[in-house]
C-alpha cells in the first residue's frame, strides 16, 4: 500500500470511560467477546467499520471524531446502519470527482481493480483500512464516505 496510515480509534476507550461503562456492556452491545473488545481498545486487533459505526451510533459521535479526523464529537451525523450500495455510489462519485480510474485508485491503495469494482457496485462494504486510506489521501470525511452526513 502506498498510503500506509496508522489508524487511531483510541477514543472508543475514552468515551466508554467517560460514560462510566464497563467493557462487558460494550462487548455485549457489539456482540463480541470481552477479550475481543479489549483488543479493540488496545488497538491490537483491527475493529471493523461495522463495529466502529455501531459505536458511533451508540455514543452519538461521528466516525471522524472516533478516528481523530476532528476534535468535534458530532457534526450533524445520521445514526444509521451502513448501506453498501449507497456507500459504493459515493465512492464512485468521489473517484470520478478526483478524475481517477478504478485501476488508478486500486494501485494507490495497493489492491486490485476488482475490489474497487466490488466496493462501487455495493457487493462489498469498503473496509475500514481502505476507507481510512481513501479519506486521508484525498482529504475526505469518513462520515461523508460512509454516508452518515
Amino acid at each position: 500500500m502506498n498510503y500506509n496510515y496508522i489508524l487511531d480509534y483510541s477514543r472508543i476507550k475514552e468515551l466508554r470511560q467517560q460514560r462510566k461503562l464497563n467493557q462487558k456492556t460494550i462487548a455485549e452491545y457489539l456482540n463480541v467477546s470481552i477479550p475481543a473488545y479489549s483488543q479493540f481498545e488496545l488497538m491490537t486487533t483491527l475493529i471493523t467499520i461495522e463495529n466502529l459505526n455501531k459505536l458511533s451510533n451508540f455514543y452519538n459521535v461521528s466516525l471522524d471524531y472516533l478516528l481523530k479526523f476532528t476534535d468535534i464529537p458530532n457534526i450533524n451525523i445520521i445514526n444509521k446502519e451502513l448501506d453498501k450500495k449507497l456507500i459504493g455510489k459515493r465512492l464512485k462519485a468521489i473517484r470520478k470527482e478526483k478524475h481517477l480510474y478504478q485501476d488508478t485508485l486500486a494501485k494507490e491503495l495497493g489492491t486490485g481493480h476488482s475490489l474497487i469494482s466490488e466496493y462501487e457496485s455495493g457487493k462489498r462494504l469498503i473496509s475500514l483500512t481502505y476507507g481510512y486510506a481513501i479519506c486521508k489521501k484525498y482529504n475526505i470525511s469518513m462520515d461523508y464516505l460512509y454516508c452518515k452526513i
